[in-house]
């Protein structure tokens, strides 16, 4: 009887919250998926006919002037190159402006942090609902350069794959640039100082060979070169060991800006 009066009743302990959980992200998902229904429209307009725009000046352009790069049409090598910039711009742009927009004025995370999403969640849902926009909208330019000669492949499946990956990691950075700026003011100087120079220097209007070779060996640390070489082996058949580091670079690249993206933001919303 003295030892079951001094034995201490076991408390049964909540299980830990488990981090990065489906539930949650889904529910990110969910949510930007219904909201997106309300604006696809335009958004759909902006993100395909902005890099279309782009291949039929240039491709046209100065495709009357040279017959062929690199062995290839000028309106083909132009058309798979921009690809890589229709996933730029439908990830980095909607995931700096929409992330500031939400947390600094329509107080959208606060109302998303209430519920059972912490940080890591809701960057995370945030960046693959983008991805999956860019994978689709980075297919447009392609389809485009179809309808003016470019032949059908095998390797355009694996497309769609390689703007998801791109766009995860251009969608993150995006995220981790609203993070650490402190006003919307200030994405002027990104645009202008890293990701005009970026966009043109990706080997997607022109090759990078004819360029000095200091500019050459910076390139080669641009995430929008990799994914440009990545879309161009892929649709023309040429691939190679080098696409094993073309590919490992930008997933790379996406998981290094995953985690600034959820630092910056944890910042932001929680510190």
């Amino acid at each position: 009887m003295a030892t079951e009066a001094l034995t201490t009743p076991r408390v049964e302990h909540p299980p830990a919250p488990r981090r990065l959980d489906r539930t949650a992200i889904g529910g990110v998902l969910v949510r930007e998926i219904i909201n997106f229904s309300s604006y696809w429209r335009s958004t759909t307009f902006s993100s395909t006919v902005e890099p279309t725009i782009y291949l039929l000046a240039f491709g046209f352009g100065f495709g009357s002037l040279l017959s062929s790069v690199n062995g290839f049409r000028y309106v083909e090598f132009v058309g798979t190159g921009t690809v890589a910039t229709a996933v730029l711009f439908s990830s980095i742009f909607p995931a700096m402006f929409g992330t500031f927009v939400k947390y600094k004025f329509q107080r959208t995370y606060d109302a998303l942090l209430a519920a059972p999403v912490d940080t890591e969640e809701l960057v995370t849902g945030e960046a693959l609902w983008l991805a999956m926009r860019a994978a689709v909208y980075g297919c447009t330019p392609m389809l485009v350069a179809m309808v003016f000669g470019l032949d059908a492949s095998w390797g355009m499946l694996a497309v769609p794959f390689i703007n998801f990956v791109a766009g995860f990691g251009w969608a993150c950075a995006g995220i981790a640039i609203a993070g650490r700026l402190n006003g919307i003011e200030n994405f002027n100087y990104v645009t202008s100082a890293v990701i005009t120079p970026l966009f043109l220097f990706a080997g997607t209007f022109f090759p990078l060979t004819g360029l000095p070779q200091w500019i050459q060996t910076i390139a080669q640390l641009n995430p929008l070169y990799h994914c440009v070489q990545l879309v161009r082996h892929a649709v023309f058949g040429l691939w190679g060991v080098i696409d094993l580091w073309n590919f490992g670079y930008i997933v790379v690249f996406g998981l290094v800006m995953w985690r600034l993206g959820i630092v910056f933001m944890q910042r932001k919303l929680i510190d």
